[in-house]
């Protein structure tokens, strides 16, 4: 039991900790709606489960044996934070469209859709990939017993997803959406600038020598 509390309670300083995953929710929290919101943050759960099984499987051996496969990693995770950068900074300048609700859904492809959006921000950052096999390589004893191999996976489910419904429930909020509106392009921008400034700083540090 202690070593599972280890292994979540220093999950959750990076889970909460500013990022990518942390501006899109917000971001669509702000400017979709509280369910697409939330339903990216059970798509940034699903992610922390991918990453949880990968490291119970031994990700970081691997990683750190294939020196290309890490590269690519990166590569991947820069080329689709980047993606989001240029749609965050195309679209400041449109304003939010108030329809029905059956319309936003539409519009923005439905539940589905912005859960694999979380699903996507979450496995494309290969930060929280180093960060998921550092900690099971550090904490995880080497011959786990099977009700942690069991248990881990949900319950890192329930710290990603539920850490992020809070932030898409605070964000959605009727103050916040208002301040939103009134800042949309500054704030998308800034969004947008910062989805970049980590996808160059992926690639600086894919091509730097050592």
């Amino acid at each position: 039991m202690i070593v599972c509390l280890a292994i979540l309670g220093a999950l959750a300083v990076g889970v909460v900790s500013p990022g990518p995953s942390f501006v899109l929710i917000v971001r669509m929290a702000l400017a979709v709606s509280r369910r697409a919101g939330i339903a990216a943050a059970l798509g940034m759960g699903l992610g922390g489960v991918v990453f949880a099984g990968l490291a119970l499987l031994g990700l970081h051996a691997v990683l750190v044996q294939a020196g290309w496969l890490y590269l690519a990693v990166k590569l991947c995770g820069a080329a689709y934070l980047l993606h989001l950068a240029v749609g965050l900074w195309r679209g400041a300048d449109r304003p939010i469209a108030v329809v029905p609700t059956d319309a936003v859904r539409r519009a923005t492809g439905g539940f589905a859709r912005s859960v694999w959006i979380g699903l996507a921000t979450q496995v494309s950052n290969p930060k929280t990939t180093i960060v998921y096999a550092s900690v099971f390589a550090a904490l995880l004893p080497p011959a786990p017993p099977t009700w942690l191999l069991v248990a881990l996976p949900p319950l890192v489910f329930v710290l990603e997803a539920g850490w992020y419904t809070i932030v898409a429930l605070t964000f959605s909020a009727a103050r916040p959406r208002a301040l939103y509106g009134r800042a949309k392009s500054t704030i998308d921008r800034l969004a947008g600038a910062i989805m970049g400034a980590l996808g160059v700083r992926l690639i600086v540090e894919s091509v730097r020598p050592g």
